[in-house]
């Protein structure tokens, strides 16, 4: 009986929640926010990097400080932090090797609406937020879906989806990719992983948003260089194959991919549904997760701060996964042996071009995991404070298990809390992209009034409450 279901629950996943429904909604949704918003995003891209990497080097100017709990540049790390997980390594390996190069072009197709409806979340994520009972910000699909449409049981599903996901995909499905890497890596037992792991874990969460930001703030940009340092350190190497590589990309994307060595081909839709799929996975655009971040930063403008979000998908989806996937494809070992896991084959492509390789994947496997863990526990507690109106027994309670789950998902097999993982963060996006369409007019305003003068710094305390309609509790 339980196998029956895991097998119909395998199924769901496969070909709805994850599949060609997805995919079309996702899809159909960011098509339709770049009408709305005219393509700003792309048509002013200077302007969005202006306001995001080139902010990074200028000096601050403590005068114009704006209200929130942590930096732009924080909540765009504690972002990141969640999504530049094992879905770049592994992710990308697993769609190469079941799509074939053609699926790297539909993944960047997913980046690009993704960038747009990561700002359109992100904007509004940062227009409806409001203060909890401890006077911190807090912000989110559950609140501008609440307060913006004024549909409180759909807030409470996305909620409920989010805090159940957070188990899965934060917790222990992280933890099990980390503790298994460094297990085979370095023969380490489990279970002192897993106490180590935890405690870590512990001590980041204890601590809230301010000291998750300031650790992600470290953690995110050392581990991006350390893994896309030795990915170019392997593409040097194999720069005469980088050529082919693309030219094989662009060309199945439109001719499916033959059969060939191990591969047994794959042919344009499926290519499509799974690169579109693992980008949406790795990006997590249209799940509302990671505006809950977002909500708590300093800034002026509520569709500045989405610009962050949009240059968060750009960062996780074009470059890193464009790296993971040239290291793969000019390798060669995507079609060498159809018995690789995509773990292995990501690790094998580094030990190919030059030894000791393979622990660039497994020391960026190890950061990326922990990066996610700590990360997604703010998720998840942020849906339990909307969820039990920000009682303190239920927000300890919510840690205690989750720390819990991180040394469980470190020692046991989770080929279960996949499947549950997978289904409740893609439960997630569809109340999330409701609210996106519904609320699209103030996307629109907000678009409007950033662009119209986008180098005019608004005073603080600024309000946009002009700008927003509310249909529920302000």
């Amino acid at each position: 009986m339980f196998e029956q279901f895991m097998t119909f629950l395998a199924s769901l996943n496969d070909n709805v929640i994850w599949g060609i429904p997805m995919v079309v909604l996702m899809i159909g949704t960011g098509l339709f926010l770049l009408i709305v918003t005219k393509g700003v995003i792309f048509r002013h891209f200077g302007i969005v990097m202006r306001y995001t990497t080139k902010t990074l080097f200028q000096k601050k100017d403590k005068s114009q400080q704006h209200e929130g709990d942590i930096s732009p540049f924080q909540a765009v790390c504690t972002a990141l932090a969640a999504t530049v997980g094992t879905g770049n390594i592994v992710g990308v390996a697993l769609a190469i090797a079941t799509g074939g190069p053609g699926a790297m072009f539909w993944l960047w197709l997913s980046a690009l609406v993704g960038m747009v409806i990561k700002y359109c979340e992100v904007t509004l994520s940062v227009a409806y937020r409001t203060t909890n009972e401890k006077g911190e910000l807090v912000g989110g699909p559950m609140y501008y879906i609440t307060r913006g449409l004024g549909l409180k049981w759909l807030a409470v599903l996305f909620a409920l989806f989010g805090f159940i996901a957070s188990f899965g995909i934060g917790a222990s499905v992280q933890a099990n990719s980390l503790a298994t890497g460094v297990n085979s890596s370095f023969g380490i037992p489990l279970w002192a992983i897993g106490i180590v792991v935890a405690l870590l874990a512990a001590l980041v969460v204890i601590g809230g948003i301010t000291r998750i930001a300031s650790v992600t703030e470290i953690l995110v940009p050392f581990m991006a260089i350390f893994y896309i340092v030795g990915a170019i350190v392997v593409l040097i190497l194999n720069a005469g194959e980088i050529p082919a590589a693309f030219a094989s990309i662009f060309h199945d994307a439109y001719t499916g991919t033959a059969a060939t060595g191990g591969f047994l081909g794959a042919t344009v839709m499926y290519a499509c549904r799974i690169g579109m799929a693992r980008g949406v996975f790795t990006h997590e655009a249209g799940m509302g997760s990671a505006p809950i971040a977002h909500a708590t930063a300093a800034n002026d403008h509520p569709a500045r701060q989405g610009l962050w979000g949009s240059f968060e998908v750009f960062f996780d989806s074009i470059v890193m996964c464009t790296i993971t996937g040239l290291v793969i494809l000019t390798s060669g070992l995507w079609h060498a042996d159809p018995m690789m896991n995509e773990g292995a084959m990501s690790s094998a492509a580094f030990e190919q071009a030059f030894t000791g390789g393979q622990y660039i994947v497994t020391v960026g496997l190890m950061l990326f995991a922990f990066a996610t863990i700590i990360a997604w526990y703010y998720y998840g507690e942020k849906c339990v404070e909307y969820l039990f109106k920000g009682k303190r027994i239920a927000i300890r309670l919510y840690q205690v298990a989750y720390v819990i789950m991180v040394f469980v998902g470190c020692v046991a097999s989770l080929d279960t809390v996949w499947e549950f993982a997978d289904l409740f963060n893609g439960l997630m996006a569809f109340p999330n992209l409701i609210a996106l369409i519904g609320l699209s007019p103030v996307i629109k305003k907000l678009t409007v009034d950033l662009f119209s003068d986008p180098d005019r710094i608004r005073p603080r305390g600024t309000d946009f409450s002009k700008l927003l309609t509310f249909r529920g509790k302000r």
